[in-house]
């Protein structure tokens, strides 16, 4: 178990070649790094007294190409021990998820996320910093100490051993204070991770503290962490600024003891001045490795300090095989359920499940109902083995839930949360992960995992026939019909441009009063004046609506057209009309939906008007102007309609779309894609597209309308599975929060779905859909899969269950009564107490 490992595996574990590599460049470096003192003696002693200039410059050569090459092959050693480093970090974190994920539930109820998190995301980086230094550092370092402590020693045995004398004294002390920097950085390490836990509970439980005002409560909780955590930390600093002084004054105490001695030494001619020179220069590099050698171990203290505390932290056994000990495919099953004596003890010795006996054959179907914290989930769990039971006995055709190997399970079992979880990424990819699971571990995958063999997945139609099933393929259709398409769609490009040709001949006439056509010839009432002139969808920000009044290239634009001034005074007068009607009313959305300005906005442009009283509008500032011109853009006359637009003024738009069209194309033709009936618009989505145009209202019954005539061309010319196909891979956002709840859960049951699993268990899995939708599953589940699929299912609606095979009543973690519904309702026992709501839950 990878908990088990000690800091050192992961340093033998790593790659022997690039080690021995190291080695040899270490060598090499630490020669060169030996090699500049000798040059540097003989640059005094021989080329200076000599006055040689021959030997100064080979003297010199020798000491900065030594120099170079010193610090390439650092550079080069700093490189192979970050990948060493960086290798054993991918591979402890990747290791150790993997053993996270094994973990059992009861682990994560007593964890918090942000825990967790930290430990594989934080804690772990200062042990592959050390995995990668464990052998460049030291080797380094110390062999640079010999070479030039033998230096010293060459140069004066006397002076060399007097200047090691300060290094017992230091090797004595440094450890003592080291430990209790390394007691108080693991008191540092708690004290972290618990005010990390305690933002993200606050954080997870938002709702709560501005439900009941707790503020305060919450405040004085996090002044006591962070108090504590000061504390802490103010100790911690203190050793280890400590650590640093006691290296600090040994690294000035050196030169002290050799000012003093080799000075008295060259005075009396006992030592000449280029071996001082040389001596000197050899004294202050000596420590850079001491140093090296000291932050090491500092380094290695610290890591071993995390690496122990998160280890230690994550060593807990799984409580499931996660694949069986023999070599074998999955098992197959039919799906025979057996509960006997079954128990489930908590802490405490509560009993949440006490004594449950049950027998399903295969195909059966069984509803689970009772009172609230009777054990309706539990029993789910257990027998879906997320829960390991502490007594009794549960089995999967004759075989021990308990003892089965995870990949046994979800090969014959499909689980349907009551909150499932949608993962990041495409609904594909939610849709398929439960089945993608169950594939052995030698097929072909990409990086992340996928299956690269597409033949070993459901086809498309399968794919669609599950989403319709579970009704959600409506809104998997509407992802893909808002769509940007990428640019190497080109033939399907084509085909939607012939299904908006056929789309206006044939649904155009009936429609004309919902959808107002792009006509490149006619004023669009539904649009802007600014999307008038630009007839177009802009490729670059600085040209999107509410940038065109700062654009100087578009101002000058209007300028040219004669536009600007008739654009200004149809600012004006729409800000006088709207604040006239708006003026003295509620900033309330719904008076501002037909309303070209924002309700945040009335307040200045009532100032503007009031303005206006007094000034022309040749009077106004820039400022003043621009907010005018850009009501006046904003205009739409089928819209706005307390202001009409003048026709002289609609043929000046008609005139400048022309104009700005051809002026663009000619200065930038990239900036925007102009509406041509014969051309797709990369710029926007497959809808609008198709429609190219804009809708007159909003209302649903409209869009739903619209929406059918689409899909029926969609299908004409056999494109509905593709554009379904492109509505697969929209990305559901972090814990799908793209999706709506209904959305989410429908999600999760096609993904049990679309595995037909011999088991099935619904833990309340439709309990955040609308009415209509649950009972769409209830036929499904009764019509598809009674028969096929053994089913358990935790209900929450007494009024879908009569057709369940059997009907477990569950109270105080047993089961009072379990038998078909009729039977049980005759008896006039608990169910049917509770079906008639006679008993208070």
């Amino acid at each position: 178990m990878v908990t088990k490992r000690s800091l050192f595996y992961w340093v033998r574990q790593s790659s022997l070649k690039l080690q021995l590599l190291l080695i040899v460049i270490i060598f090499v470096t630490v020669a060169a790094r030996v090699f500049p003192l000798e040059m540097q003696k003989r640059i005094v002693n021989e080329a200076i007294s000599l006055k040689r200039l021959d030997l100064l410059y080979l003297y010199c050569g020798g000491f900065i190409g030594s120099v170079l090459l010193a610090s390439l092959l650092k550079y080069a050693i700093n490189v192979i021990q970050t990948y060493i480093g960086e290798t054993a970090l991918a591979r402890m974190r990747r290791e150790l998820y993997s053993h996270v994920m094994t973990l059992p539930l009861s682990f994560f109820r007593k964890s918090s996320p942000g825990t967790v998190i930290a430990a594989l995301v934080q804690e772990l980086s200062s042990a592959g910093e050390f995995v990668g230094q464990a052998v460049a550092i030291p080797v380094t370092n110390i062999l640079t100490l010999l070479a030039f402590g033998g230096y010293l020693f060459y140069l004066n045995p006397l002076l060399a051993g007097l200047s090691f004398a300060l290094y017992p004294l230091l090797i004595y002390l440094l450890p003592k204070l080291q430990r209790r920097t390394n007691h108080w950085n693991k008191e540092r390490v708690d004290a972290t991770r618990v005010l990390s836990s305690k933002i993200n509970e606050t954080m997870t439980g938002i709702h709560e503290v501005h439900g009941n005002g707790s503020y305060k409560i919450e405040n004085r909780k996090f002044a006591q962490y962070v108090k504590e955590l000061f504390r802490v930390r103010i100790i911690w600093t203190l050793y280890r600024q400590g650590v640093k002084v006691l290296n600090n004054l040994f690294q000035n105490m050196g030169p002290f003891i050799l000012f003093l001695v080799g000075g008295w030494l060259a005075i009396n001619g006992r030592f000449d001045l280029g071996a001082l020179v040389a001596f000197l220069s050899a004294y202050e590099k000596i420590y850079d490795p001491w140093r090296e050698l000291m932050d090491f171990y500092q380094i290695y203290q610290d890591a071993t300090t995390r690496y122990d505390k998160t280890m230690d932290y994550f060593d807990v056994e799984p409580e499931f095989k996660v694949v069986p000990e023999e070599t074998r495919d999955p098992v197959d099953m039919e799906g025979v359920i057996d509960v006997n004596s079954l128990v489930f003890e908590v802490e405490g010795g509560i009993r949440l499940l006490n004594g449950i006996d049950l027998h399903l054959e295969h195909g059966e179907h069984l509803a689970v109902v009772g009172f609230s914290g009777s054990g309706k989930s539990t029993l789910a769990q257990c027998i879906g083995q997320l829960y390991k039971y502490t007594g009794g006995s549960v089995t999967l055709d004759g075989k021990e839930v308990s003892e089965m190997a995870k990949s046994d399970v979800i090969h014959n079992l499909g689980i349907v949360a009551q909150e499932p979880f949608i993962f990041d990424g495409t609904i594909k990819e939610n849709l398929l992960y439960g089945l993608e699971s169950d594939f052995p571990e030698d097929i072909p995958r990409d990086e992340w995992g996928e299956v690269k063999d597409r033949s070993k997945l459901p086809s498309l139609d399968r794919m669609i026939e599950v989403l319709q099933q579970v009704g959600i393929f409506q809104d998997v259709l509407r992802f893909g019909l808002n769509t940007v398409l990428e640019d190497d769609k080109q033939e399907l490009k084509q085909k939607l441009i012939a299904i908006r040709t056929t789309f206006q001949r044939d649904h155009g006439p009936e429609l004309a009063d919902y959808l107002e056509f792009f006509d490149e010839n006619k004023y669009l009432d539904h649009s802007s004046v600014a999307a008038n002139i630009t007839f177009g969808n802009p490729n670059e920000e600085r040209f999107t609506q509410e940038k065109l009044t700062s654009n100087e290239y578009f101002q000058k634009f209007l300028d040219d057209s004669q536009l600007k001034m008739p654009l200004l005074t149809l600012g004006v007068e729409l800000a006088r009309s709207t604040v006239d009607i708006l003026g003295s009313l509620p900033p309330d959305a719904v008076f501002f939906e037909q309303s070209p300005i924002d309700s945040d906005e009335l307040d200045e442009y009532k100032e503007l008007v009031a303005q206006m009283k007094k000034r022309r509008i040749n009077e106004l500032s820039d400022e003043e102007k621009d907010k005018f011109l850009r009501l006046g853009l904003r205009f739409k006359p089928g819209v706005h309609k307390m202001v009409a637009l003048p026709d002289f003024l609609k043929n000046m738009i008609l005139e400048a779309r022309a104009a700005f069209k051809e002026q663009v194309e000619k200065d930038m033709p990239e900036a925007f894609s102009f509406y041509r009936k014969s051309a797709y618009i990369d710029s926007q989505s497959i809808l609008d597209n198709i429609l190219f145009g804009k809708a007159k209202t909003e209302q649903h019954q409209v869009q739903d309308r619209i929406s059918q005539s689409i899909v029926m061309l969609l299908i004409e010319e056999d494109l509905l599975e593709t554009i379904a196909g492109i509505g697969m891979q929209f990305r559901v956002g972090t814990k799908g929060d793209r999706l709506s709840g209904g959305q989410k859960q429908k999600l999760a049951i096609a993904r049990s779905f679309i595995k037909e699993p011999p088991v099935l268990i619904m833990d309340e899995a439709t309990s955040a859909l609308d009415n209509r939708s649950q009972s769409r599953i209830q036929n499904l589940i009764e019509t598809k899969w009674k028969g096929r699929s053994t089913l358990i299912s935790v209900v929450h609606r007494l009024d879908i269950i009569k057709k369940f095979d059997k009907v477990a009543v569950m109270k105080a973690g047993k089961i009072v009564e379990m038998g078909p519904y009729d039977e049980l309702m005759q008896k006039k026992g608990m169910l049917y107490e509770l079906v008639h709501g006679s008993r208070v839950q």
